[in-house]
């Protein structure tokens, strides 16, 4: 997918790349991504299975893995699969009829079209280097968790040594507000694996 990203995007551009270029090749990228990274992403699965509860994000959701997973746990009501890419949404809404959890699980191209529902928990896993001002996308979340709400979160603001992650931003003065903005919102909930993913619940609703 590298190959098919142009450098540097403007966030109208940045929507328009990942919901109309890069097409399947996303799609397929992130499956051989799961395979290589079988354990890391067991991992993820295993702490997703310790707080997901309720009703369920998973914003940026790919192949839909973690909303599956969340989908079939009996604490969790309904999963709210968001994804910019249309091969990727029709995939998971595939995926999750064929595992009989269409009732338990939505596709959505944007947050806004998920209506007005309290989160008890979300997931957002490697997309927010992706995105134009993540620092923007924590305050959305936390607009929409409930009380006693969990985020699932991690990300890698760094364009690799040799440039192989052109889709990642690593601009320092984002970056910064970034962490700015998580240290100020958010507290770290402590989890036992060993994993570049973060368990964290709003400040203010402690």
């Amino acid at each position: 997918m590298a190959s098919l990203h142009p450098g540097s995007l403007k966030n109208d551009d940045l929507i328009g790349f990942y919901e109309s270029k890069v097409g399947t090749a996303h799609l397929f990228e992130l499956a051989a991504w799961h395979l290589a990274s079988s354990d890391y992403i067991a991992d993820t699965l295993r702490l997703q299975s310790m707080f997901a509860n309720g009703q369920v994000l998973d914003f940026g959701g790919g192949i839909g893995t973690h909303s599956i997973a969340a989908a079939a746990l009996p604490s969790v009501e309904h999963v709210f699969f968001v994804d910019l890419n249309p091969d990727n949404r029709n995939f998971v809404q595939y995926r999750a009829k064929q595992l009989g959890l269409s009732e338990r699980l939505s596709v959505h191209r944007d947050l806004e079209g998920t209506g007005e529902i309290q989160f008890d928990t979300v997931i957002c896993l490697d997309v927010l280097e992706h995105l134009a001002d993540p620092s923007s996308q924590l305050l959305s979340f936390l607009d929409r968790l409930s009380a006693d709400s969990i985020a699932l979160l991690n990300w890698y603001f760094f364009k690799g040594h040799q440039g192989e992650y052109p889709f990642h931003i690593d601009d320092e003065a984002i970056v910064n507000k970034f962490f700015l903005t998580l240290q100020t919102n958010f507290i770290e909930v402590f989890h036992p694996f060993l994993i570049t993913t973060r368990a964290y619940k709003p400040i203010s609703l402690n």
